[in-house]
This record gives C-alpha cells, structure tokens and sequence, in this order.
C-alpha cells in the first residue's frame, strides 16, 4: 500500500545521498524562495507605492510575526521527525496516527495564537519603541497577519507530512500557485483600491489560505501512510507528546533568535525611519539567503529520521557530511551574491542613497557569513532527527540570544554605530556552530550504542 505516490517520494533510506538530498533539497529551496516572494512583494508594493513610512511600518513587524510563528514551525519539525521515524521503522498505524494529530493540532493552535497576537498587537510594538509616525499602520498590518494564522499553520504542519514521505515538489507547485494570487491580490489592494498596508496584508493572508486548501486537498487524495481522513481528525496525546518533545524546543529556539532580532530590531529603531527602511531591505534580501540553510536543515532532519527509524547509523553519518557541503555551497553562492548585486536589489525596495548605504552595510556583515549558520543548523537538525532536541535549543539559547542580548548591553551601548551592531550576527553565529558540531559529535557516539553490533554489521 506504501508503495502509490512512491514515484513522488524520495528514498531516504537506499539509494545515492549525493543526488536524494539535493533532489529533496532543492524543492525546499524553491519553496522557500517563493514564500519570501510573497513578502517581497508585500515590501516592494507598500515601498514604491504607499511611501517610506508604510515601507517601515511593514518591515519593522518581521521580527515580531516571526517570533509568533516560529513557536509553532517547530511543533511542524517536530511531526516531520516523528511521521519520518515511523516511516522509517514501518509502522503504518502510527503514522496515520501522527498525520492526523498533526493537522488537528495546527489549526486549533493556530487559531489561539492568532487571537493571542491579534490581542497584544499594540502593547508589543509599543514596548518594541515603534515610532510615533508608524505604529498606527503596523499595528493594522500584524492584526490581519495574525487573523491569518490558522491557515499558515495548516499548510506549515500539512507541507511537513508530505516532506517527511519524501515529497518535496506538492508543496512547491500549490506555493506557486498561491505566490501568483499574492503579487495579483497585491497590486490589486494597493494600487487600485488604495488600502496600503491592509491590503498587502489581506493579499498575504488569502493566498495562504489558498496554499493550505491544495496540500490538505493532497493528503486527502493520498492512498498510502500519510493519507488524511477528515472524520479521523483528533488529537492522540501520546503521538502528540513525542512531537513536542521535538517540536517544542525546536520552536522556542526559533523564537528566541527572533527575541533577539525583536532586540536588535528596537536598536535599529533608535537611528530613526531612514536606518529602519535601509534594514528592512536588507533582511528582507537576508531572508532569501536563511533559504539556502533552512532547505538543508530540513533536509538533514528528515533524512537522519527516517534512517534513525530504519536503524542505520552510519548512513546517518554520511547524511551529515553530504549536506555541510550542500549548505556551503547553497549558502555561499546566495550570500555572496547577494551582496555583489546589493545595490541594485536594495534599489528595488527604496532608491534613497542612505537607505541602500546602510543596507550594504548590514548586508557584508550578515549575508556574506551567512554559511557559519548553516554549519550550526546542519549539526542541529541532525540532533533532531535522532530525536535530541533540548540541548540545540539550549546551546541556541546561551551561544546566539544571550551572546546577541550581551552584545547590544554592553559592546553596542559602548560604540552605537550600525556597524557594530550588526557584527553580533557572525560572532554569535562562530561560537554556535563549534558548540553545536562538539554537541553531535558526543551525542552520536551516544546513539550509536543503541544499536545492536548484527545491526551495525548490517549496514
């Protein structure tokens, strides 16, 4: 039964690394890429069209929204590693068990979230120091963002099950789709009917729901493991233990790097509008390179799953090897490429000199190392695949927040010039990454007595 869609699924467990990763990978990417589009578009649009301030109004709440749903992405790795496991051990019932719990999960957490954020949407730009001149507009814009909550995490949580099987490319082709309604809906909002930033935000909102409908529509349409039954839908709380204890930690690691940023975000402020629109260009370019890492990461969680649930370490090991040179050399070309056309993409949010002289200037210091994080997310999501997840957040925790948090106290308080405050990225990133790789290397060594020495000899 397993065996439909298996022409879709790539076989993590047999076959050459070299070309399953990359054919995994490169997908994620893709999508990736397409999912910031719709935010370019949102950045680009609002900029060119609605001004400077609604421009700083949009770019200043990425930090903010990221803080909110990076907590629940990581409940999403956290089904990708358990459907993956289960995969990878052949244990049917369980899986359907999973994807179930799963994707009822996504939309009753996504619906509490958004509310909770809807709610506390001005108290927490306030307290992040928004100016006067702009709160008004990004309040308006992180309200509707969090309306659509639910349909983001639906999708989010639906795309990993389809991921932990093996099929990357469903995901993409519904991204597509709803990445062409985003920029239509976009310039439709904005240019005819004058609504700025709501109506970027709305246009955001609608093709999400649209990316949610086609992959649950998919998972319907499946007759193998992961195929999804409407009247099944229901939380198993065992199945749900195990993906918090992966996802939870997972997701408060990502929401700590964006309290961090959400810090780093309130010093930007201090330089006034014209700093925060050259910034909220340049991370919004920066985001296009973190693609590069995060396909990689995802990659190895799956892969490193699915073969710690098929028992097979030393391909767990080769997993990693592979994908450090697939994320050195993805993350190298888009850092530094990024950078060499800087001008000319910062151009396209803003054509004020200052606004794109201090993008450059954020962009070398950022976007340039950018493949030390990658190095750090490799080692990470190898951790989580063999199913030890607190201590990367742990390690995450003290090595990129409080490092970052001690730097803005005391090195950026000293000398308060952009430049200064953006080297806490490549600092941060260099102590995180050689704890992080002497983490695996103990660990591993850990998991491997586990395993029989017939299992061992098997491989």
């Amino acid at each position: 039964m397993f065996h439909s869609h298996s022409h879709r699924n790539i076989e993590m467990t047999e076959g050459s690394l070299w070309r399953n990763t990359i054919l995994f990978a490169l997908p994620l990417l893709a999508s990736g890429i397409l999912q910031l589009l719709f935010n370019a578009a949102d950045t680009i649009v609002v900029g060119r069209f609605s001004g400077q301030r609604a421009l700083a109004a949009v770019g200043s709440v990425g930090s903010l929204t990221s803080l909110i749903v990076n907590l629940f992405m990581g409940l999403s790795t956290g089904t990708n590693v358990v459907v993956a496991q289960f995969i990878g051990a052949k244990d049917h019932s369980n899986t359907r068990r999973a994807v179930h719990t799963a994707v009822t999960v996504s939309v009753i957490g996504g619906a509490a979230l958004g509310l909770i954020g809807f709610i506390l949407a001005r108290p927490i730009l306030t307290w992040m120091d928004s100016p006067a001149d702009v709160i008004d507009l990004s309040v308006l814009y992180v309200r509707i963002i969090f309306l659509g909550l639910p349909v983001q995490m639906l999708y989010n949580f639906s795309a990993a099950i389809l991921r932990a099987v093996g099929d990357t490319k469903r995901p993409l082709y519904f991204l597509t789709a709803a990445g062409v309604i985003n920029v239509l809906l976009n310039l439709f909002f904005v240019i005819a009917l004058k609504m700025s930033v709501a109506g970027v935000a709305l246009a955001t909102v609608l093709s999400q729901a649209v990316s949610a409908t086609l992959v649950v529509r998919s998972l319907i349409l499946r007759e193998d493991w992961v195929h999804l039954e409407l009247k099944k839908l229901g939380i198993n709380p065992r199945i749900l233990g195990k993906i918090a204890k992966i996802g939870l930690p997972s997701g408060i690691q990502g929401s700590m790097f964006s309290i961090s940023n959400v810090l780093i975000q309130s010093s930007v402020n201090s330089f006034g509008t014209i700093a925060m629109a050259g910034n909220a260009a340049a991370a919004n370019i920066c985001s296009f390179v973190h693609q590069g890492v995060q396909s990689i990461a995802q990659t190895v969680t799956a892969f490193v799953g699915q073969n710690m649930g098929a028992r097979k370490p030393r391909r767990i090991l080769r997993v990693m090897g592979v994908c450090q040179v697939w994320n050195l050399l993805f993350t190298g070309i888009l850092g530094a490429g990024s950078y060499i056309l800087g001008e000319k993409l910062l151009a396209l949010y803003n054509t004020n000199p200052e606004v794109i002289r201090l993008g450059m200037e954020r962009m070398l210091l950022v976007n340039v190392p950018y493949f030390i994080l990658g190095i750090y997310d490799v080692f990470s999501g190898a951790l989580r695949g063999i199913g030890y997840s607190l201590l990367p957040m742990f390690i995450a925790l003290m090595g990129i927040c409080a490092l970052r948090i001690g730097w803005v106290t005391f090195v950026f308080h000293a000398n308060p010039s952009f430049n200064t405050l953006f080297w806490s990225y490549p600092v941060s990133w260099s102590a995180t990454a050689v704890v992080m790789g002497l983490a695996f290397c103990i660990l591993f060594r850990r998991t491997k007595r586990q395993f029989s020495p017939l299992e061992l000899a098997a491989e």
